[in-house]
């Protein structure tokens, strides 16, 4: 048993920290979570690592592990705070656990976290397992995590027009080059491939050294002072989202890669989470002269008019392209000249 006051904190075998009693005691700040570098409060830390509570198959998962303590913090507890896409947890203090003893082999749950039907959630409810990734799955729909062919995949919950528009930015992002997470279509969910492969990398979400302010002038910021080369990527993230409608980017879905064995920052995470762009909400009108995300892009552009090299030349002929690539029902003039009219009102 982990004391929830008590303990070290690690990343891979290497004891970065030690909680006690209130009190961090930074041991390796070269490796220590970014959140930590930002906050010394190991609890907070724990909490952003925490199934979302509110889902409904959150709820039905803790009820058949049985979980006697179903706050963030002990749910986290309960699998060391392993997640999938970085290699930092915790253990007792002195404990000579190691971290191939906390990583997680099988995707046992992963139907009950996505599905929440009475017969996966009896099944897991009979289980004498009881180490399961979902309880550090984070985000608000019901997804899972899966392993085919000892890659892990993220299956999330996903209408026809959000698995449509999901797998039409991917695309429009491979088409333009930019630096994309891997989508296939699933059977009534979208899949996307771990791009940190089993935690090869470390992934910061941008919350860690954000908070939850998601102001485009404000990261481009705090970027330059600690990874510069992050800028462009970040700046066609924001691109995208500004054409494709997605008003939904925010400081946990997006972020930075860091080297599991220096600490040293990579660069910009590949750009993933886009159930909510172009049609998943319904089809979006033309947009107005106070587009708020056009006009937000345009506010950063005129800040720092140098960035603009990072626009890439968006035609017609390449939005029908990737319409034809992914051949699903949808109004594909419609979407044409919806993408097409945000982009020409970029500045």
């Amino acid at each position: 048993m982990i004391d929830k006051k008590n303990y070290e904190i690690l990343s891979g075998n290497t004891v970065v920290a030690v909680w006690q009693d209130g009190n961090l005691e930074v041991i390796n700040d070269d490796l220590l979570p970014l959140f930590l570098k930002r906050i010394s409060d190991a609890d907070k830390w724990l909490e952003t690592r925490a199934i979302d509570s509110h889902r409904a198959n959150s709820r039905l998962l803790k009820k058949a592990l049985r979980l006697a303590e179903k706050d963030d913090v002990s749910t986290v507890v309960h699998v060391n705070a392993a997640t999938i896409t970085d290699n930092y947890w915790i253990r007792p203090i002195g404990s000579n656990l190691a971290y191939d003893d906390v990583r997680f082999t099988d995707d046992y749950f992963s139907n009950l976290a996505l599905k929440g039907n009475y017969d996966s959630f009896n099944k897991a409810a009979t289980s004498k397992k009881s180490r399961t990734p979902e309880l550090t799955n984070v985000g608000s729909f019901e997804k899972c995590w899966k392993l085919r062919g000892g890659k892990w995949w993220m299956f999330k919950r996903a209408t026809h027009n959000e698995m449509f528009s999901e797998l039409f930015v991917y695309k429009l992002g491979l088409e333009l080059g930019f630096n994309m997470a891997v989508y296939e279509r699933g059977e009534g969910c979208i899949k996307s491939l771990d791009f940190t492969d089993g935690a090869t990398v470390n992934f910061e979400p941008a919350s860690t050294f954000m908070g939850d302010n998601e102001d485009y002038i404000d990261v481009v910021e705090s970027l330059k002072k600690i990874c510069p080369d992050a800028i462009p990527d970040y700046i066609r993230l924001i691109f995208m989202d500004t054409i494709t409608a997605n008003p939904d980017r925010h400081t946990n879905n997006f972020g930075l890669l860091r080297n599991v064995e220096t600490g040293k920052i990579i660069g910009l995470a590949p750009n993933y989470d886009n159930n909510m762009a172009l049609i998943a909400r319904g089809y979006p009108s033309k947009p107005k002269s106070k587009d708020l995300l056009i006009t937000l892009f345009n506010e950063l552009m005129n800040e720092y008019p140098k960035y603009k090299q990072y626009i890439p030349t968006l035609t017609e002929d390449t939005v029908r392209n990737v319409l034809e690539k992914i051949n699903m029902k949808v109004k594909s003039q419609v979407i044409t000249d919806l993408v097409m009219s945000r982009y020409k009102s970029i500045r």
